[in-house]
């Protein structure tokens, strides 16, 4: 029947757009998780320092923040679908000026670049998903698809990339999206609906700078701070500079008529909690994906291909738990759920801490704890996603999921640098005990080199030295990660609290 004939079209349609969408989620996430696994390589061939790895990594997610709010306007204004196909270009063409960079700084700022067109790219992927699965079970299939695939690019990162390493170079770490980004235009080509939000204002330029302002100086303060001094003059203009942009911030999205950042959507209880878990899972387990493989290789002694598998536990439950977690935020409410999943992601934290001063550390004193913070992000991840955009009208999913992902990217830009600068701080004080007659600077110098996991280089420094060094960083990190997931996830129950034990009659 012609009904049934078009049912089945928009069924097919449906699912190449899903599958677009999955494939542009795939490179973004590896484009965030693949890159630890060569920072050595980097150092080496690039001869780059400590914190030009650091802004390697804090590169993109900085550039991700800048554009999520100006991609979520323009989506809206302009059409999901048309900014979507634009991003993917973009993406493409800076994954080759990556490929092709030959110094530490060009590399960088093509990062920046690579990460303002990812940036676009991710947050009309939830948008998309939004408008083209609006059906209750349908949504939940395709939310759960999409984390699962996403999950994969962040999870098998370091492996891919560890593995593209020892099989071609580390340029083919950026160069293999060029092909994938042309497969992900000609899906989005076929498989994606126009689709925009009528009554789509004019664009906040103002808050976007402010908002770009303050992350970027925060970021840069925590990054920096060690090397220019938190309480030097200029470290202090730095974190002053974040400071007045927040505040700049406010009153502008307060002043504006079509804000690009609602703060009326956080009286919705459900928005308010997810977007409080949004943050916890890049508080906690996102960014120490980044420094894990340092913990793996420099501790434990691992080579490149065992310190990816050891990745494993921690990464394969977020791909296995994701489905689970949309039927358990069905059956038991997403006010219960994503909570929980935050409670397990810190007991994970805490168990890996006690792992990793386990006389014998090794994998398996890792594991459990590794193992439980994936179930918990895997709890967490997609029931989010799902819940910050379904509590607000389609036709401002992209503002909604622009939120979302802003939580996201600004907490994990922050905290790649928070968790570096508390790694190589937990370094120097274990070599400041055991070296007393070193010099300051010196000191420094050896902790960043140890936290960037370079130990070769170090001949005089023995390996029980390192190892233990490694292991009161990473104790230091590993605390903060486990106490920032709990405290998160009681601000997140609180903020669920009335409309998750509100009877369902009422609402």
């Amino acid at each position: 029947m012609p009904s049934e004939t078009r049912h089945g079209s928009t069924v097919a349609r449906s699912n190449v757009a899903l599958a677009a969408t999955c494939l542009s989620a795939l490179m973004f996430g590896l484009e965030i998780s693949s890159i630890p696994a060569i920072l050595p390589t980097l150092e080496q061939v690039l001869h780059a320092d400590f914190q030009q790895l650091q802004w390697i990594m804090n590169a993109y997610t900085i550039a991700v923040t800048s554009v999520l709010m100006a991609t979520g306007a323009l989506a809206d204004r302009y059409g999901r679908k048309r900014i979507f196909m634009i991003a993917v270009v973009a993406f493409g063409l800076t994954s080759l000026i990556c490929g092709l960079a030959a110094s530490a700084p060009v590399l960088i700022t093509a990062r920046f670049l690579q990460g303002a067109s990812g940036g676009a790219m991710l947050i009309c992927q939830v948008a998309i998903l939004s408008h083209q699965f609006q059906e209750g079970r349908q949504r939940a299939i395709a939310f759960g698809w999409w984390g699962i695939i996403f999950g994969i690019g962040l999870g098998f990162g370091p492996i891919i990339g560890g593995a593209i390493v020892a099989a071609a170079s580390w340029e083919w770490v950026f160069l293999i999206h060029v092909a994938l980004s042309v497969a992900t235009l000609t899906l989005a080509m076929i498989g994606v609906r126009e689709s925009k939000d009528p009554a789509a204002g004019m664009l906040d330029i103002a808050g976007i700078a402010t908002l770009s302002t303050c992350v970027f100086c925060l970021a840069f303060f925590i990054t920096q701070g060690p090397e220019i001094g938190f309480t030097s003059p200029a470290g202090l203009a730095w974190i002053g500079a974040s400071m007045a942009s927040l505040v700049a911030f406010l009153i502008v999205e307060k002043l504006s008529t079509r804000p690009m950042f609602d703060f009326s959507v956080f009286r919705i209880r459900t928005f308010s909690g997810a977007v409080v878990g949004s943050a916890a899972m890049n508080v906690s387990f996102w960014p120490f994906m980044i420094y894990l493989p340092i913990w793996f290789q420099a501790g434990l002694g691992y080579d490149s291909v065992s310190a990816g598998l050891s990745l494993l536990a921690y990464t394969l439950p977020t791909l296995v738990v994701p489905p689970l977690a949309e039927r358990l935020a069905l059956r038991y409410r997403p006010g219960l759920v994503i909570p929980g999943g935050l409670i397990t992601i810190g007991l994970g934290f805490f168990l890996m801490k006690l792992g990793s001063t386990a006389e014998a550390a090794s994998w398996l004193t890792m594991l459990p704890g590794a193992a439980l913070a994936g179930i918990g992000l895997g709890l967490t991840n997609t029931p989010v996603t799902n819940t910050t955009t379904g509590a607000v009208s389609s036709d401002r999913a992209g503002m909604a999921s622009g939120i979302d992902m802003s939580a996201r990217m600004i907490s994990l830009a922050i905290n790649i640098a928070m968790m570096g600068f508390l790694l190589a701080s937990g370094v120097l004080s274990y070599l400041r005990e055991a070296l007393p007659g070193a010099e300051a600077r010196h000191l420094r110098l050896l902790a960043e080199k140890i936290a960037a996991g370079s130990t070769a280089a170090m001949p005089e420094l023995s390996a029980t030295l390192v190892h233990g060094a490694l292991v009161q960083g990473f104790g230091w990190v590993l605390l903060y990660g486990g106490i920032g997931a709990w405290g998160l996830a009681a601000l997140s129950f609180a903020a669920f609290h009335t409309a998750a034990l509100r009877p369902v009659a009422a609402r």
